[in-house]
């Protein structure tokens, strides 16, 4: 590690005040500007970029702004960038506003490590940023640090994570993930050529309307077009978020990235400080597919090796019993998903105290005798005595009027105080920054895990704060109640990976609100949206596979048509579409027929077969559920087996009367040189074959999907 200051240039430098950090494929490269009053991006792509003039350089002849104004700046602070967008805003509180500061150092861990140190001594700040890449991926992660070192407290308006410049010829494509419940992580792209795109959450989640993920392309590119440089960014916060996108007059696209206090600044005492979410930087020279795989590669690492444990063919009974929990009809379904190859029978909401619908009951977490009667660890053991583990459903952060911890606690719940308190789904939000509130949720688990064999929990979360107060607690300023509940919810996942590692966790908030990688790193699968409608769910996970690992994506087999959406599919299309993640299954299976659920545990032996391949291997994507054959491809590591999840959405070319080819779905990746065979058919192909023309489906209205495994010769 080295360590100078500005008038000490250290050996390990590229050039004077100039820095280089690698990825597993990539070169970032960053440089004081002549002054040294902030650091600039010079080069990001693939090795051996930083040789030649940056792309960003900019002539620094400036008309009615400043050069900073104009510059690639990596992070700087409104008063030396007052016009086109800074990424810190501080203040003493009753003073003007902004940070004028000085470069004072930097210390540097080869070239995978990097902090760069600014101080404003009239202000009294010190600020780091700091750059790290991950290793055996394409990924930096950068956050920055705030110490007070004045004897006075400062107010921080805003304080970015970190700013992403990125050069562009004819405008930028933005990429990004859009929605509202039932319909998340909808791909949606627009063209920016000049202004400000700016997307954000103030929901205490990441929420159901955008993503904090955000890719960015030159538009001179068309779209699809492969071999296409394209940068990504993920902030990695379970709070309140903004991802803003400047198409700046210098001719680059500047994405920065950060926090929302809900209070609208943080204060920071003398001597304290505030580190941000970090902001993971990602680029691929092969488009938004290419840049899916980064994402992948990083988040199979987020877990460590929880990452290699088997996720479990799961049966949830949720949309079988509703709130109607009795062991009778919860062992009913046991045996039947465990005769289909269920692995994992989970007890959604309703099993305990005072939940006969959802105006009751949360809070008192303990199973209801009268839904048990015969004693709740029987019924665990009657359905562990299937072969399969067992799971619960939660929502520790929710508390029902009506329940008897609201009773003892009212004080829990975020209020305004002498105002009303606003009912969300008939229930209030626990203020989980509370010490007390994070013990007794603590407590909780410690108790149902310890008490009972429970191998799975499903943590949901169906309520934004909304009266988001802590009366009697001091000014609001003071008390950063965003911050404080995201480190108490990250605390109790912390617990539980710590006292019972056994267990796993599927994170959801009313479906795919709080998903990012905070929550990806303490979780091991995830709910994407409460929609499984098929035609519906093969968008929102085209969308989600994007920005997140298959591996991380609890998709469920359920009753079609469904709730949400009419249009019917095979259940051949239901599983496979659902083995492109973590397979589930949630239908009511008491009304299926014999044949049905043969069928069905056909499928769930299938997906057993091909689920490391799924969830460990490199995935494309094929087409888009727009078109009339689209899909996801998988290759095992080593490249012996090739995975393909194949649906038809679109027109069957009138079979049977009308002639017609069979449809055709074009791999990608595979070597053109090799031959591979069909596991199923035993029909075997030319990598190029494969390529050029494709994989052959003959479509009907009964055969609209299939999964193919094809064996390297």
């Amino acid at each position: 590690m080295t360590t100078h200051a500005p008038d000490q240039p250290p050996a390990d430098r590229i050039s004077t005040d100039r820095w280089i950090l690698r990825t597993e494929n990539t070169t970032y490269a960053v440089a004081l500007e002549p002054d040294g009053q902030w650091a600039e991006l010079t080069a990001w792509g693939p090795h051996g970029v930083e040789s030649g003039p940056s792309p960003l350089d900019w002539s620094r002849r400036t008309h009615f702004v400043t050069p900073a104004d104009l510059a690639p700046a990596e992070y700087i602070p409104y008063g030396l960038r007052p016009f086109t967008g800074a990424d810190l805003l501080a203040q003493r509180p009753g003073e003007d506003r902004g940070v004028w500061w000085t470069f004072s150092g930097s210390e540097q861990d080869g070239d995978r490590a990097l902090r760069l140190v600014f101080t404003d001594d009239v202000l009294g700040l010190e600020t780091t940023l700091h750059y790290e890449s991950v290793p055996g991926t394409d990924v930096i992660l950068r956050w920055a640090e705030l110490v007070c070192t004045g004897a006075d407290e400062l107010r921080l308006e805003r304080f970015d994570s970190a700013a992403v410049n990125i050069p562009v010829t004819a405008g930028a494509r933005l990429t990004y993930l859009t929605g509202q419940w039932a319909q998340e992580f909808r791909r949606t792209q627009l063209e920016l050529t000049r202004g400000r795109f700016e997307m954000a959450s103030t929901q205490g989640v990441p929420g159901h309307a955008y993503a904090p993920w955000l890719a960015v392309q030159d538009a001179a590119h068309p779209d699809g077009t492969t071999g296409v440089p394209t940068y990504g960014v993920a902030l990695e916060w379970p709070g309140n978020w903004h991802i803003t996108a400047d198409a700046e007059p210098g001719g680059a696209v500047r994405v920065r990235a950060g926090r929302l206090p809900h209070e609208g600044a943080v204060r920071l005492a003398p001597g304290a400080s505030l580190t941000t979410p970090r902001l993971a930087c990602a680029f691929s020279p092969d488009g938004l597919d290419g840049l899916a795989r980064v994402w992948h590669r990083y988040e199979r690492g987020l877990t460590g090796e929880r990452t290699h444990r088997t996720r479990k063919v799961l049966y949830n009974s949720w949309e079988a019993t509703g709130f109607d929990v009795d062991a009778g009809s919860q062992l009913e379904l046991a045996r039947i998903a465990a005769d289909m190859g269920a692995e994992l029978f989970v007890v959604d909401d309703g099993w305990f105290p005072g939940r006969d619908d959802d105006t009751g009951g949360l809070g008192d977490w303990r199973p209801d005798p009268a839904s048990f009667p015969a004693g709740f660890d029987a019924f665990v053991g009657e359905v562990r005595a299937l072969g399969m583990d067992f799971g619960l459903w939660v929502e520790p952060e929710c508390v029902s009027p009506r329940s008897e911890l609201y009773a003892a606690h009212p004080e829990w719940v975020y209020r305004v105080d002498g105002r009303p308190a606003r009912l969300v789904r008939n229930q209030l939000l626990l203020d989980l920054g509370r010490q007390d509130v994070q013990d007794f949720v603590l407590a909780t688990f410690d108790r149902l895990l310890g008490d009972h064999e429970i191998g799975y929990l499903k943590w949901d979360m169906n309520r934004p704060p909304t009266e988001r107060g802590r009366p009697g607690a001091g000014p609001a300023e003071h008390l950063d109640l965003d911050a404080a509940h995201v480190a108490g919810y990250l605390r109790v996942l912390d617990h539980l990976r710590a006292r019972h590692p056994h267990v796993t966790v599927e994170g959801c908030s009313a479906g795919g609100g709080r998903i990012e990688h905070a929550t990806l790193a303490r979780t091991d699968v995830v709910w994407p949206s409460d929609n499984t409608a098929p035609l519906d769910r093969l968008a929102i996970q085209y969308g989600y596979l994007h920005a997140h690992a298959p591996h991380t994506m609890s998709s469920w087999v359920t009753d079609s048509p469904g709730i949400f959406d009419p249009r019917p599919r095979s259940l051949g299309f239901r599983f496979v579409n659902a083995s492109a993640g973590v397979l589930g299954i949630g239908a009511d299976i008491r009304t299926w027929s014999a044949d049905r659920r043969a069928e069905a545990a056909r499928w769930v032996a299938r997906y057993k077969e091909v689920r490391e391949v799924v969830h460990h291997g490199e995935a494309r994507l094929l087409n888009t559920p727009d078109d009339a054959t689209c899909g996801v491809q998988y290759e095992e590591p080593g490249g012996g087996r090739i995975v393909v999840t194949a649906l038809s959405t679109g027109r069957l070319d009138g079979a049977p009367l009308v002639p017609g080819r069979p449809a055709r779905l074009r791999l990608r990746g595979v070597d053109p040189a090799a031959r591979y065979t069909d596991a199923a058919s035993g029909e075997t192909y030319g990598g190029a074959h494969l390529t050029h023309y494709g994989l052959p489906f003959a479509w009907t209205a009964e055969y609209d999907a299939e999964l193919v495994v094809l064996v390297r010769q």
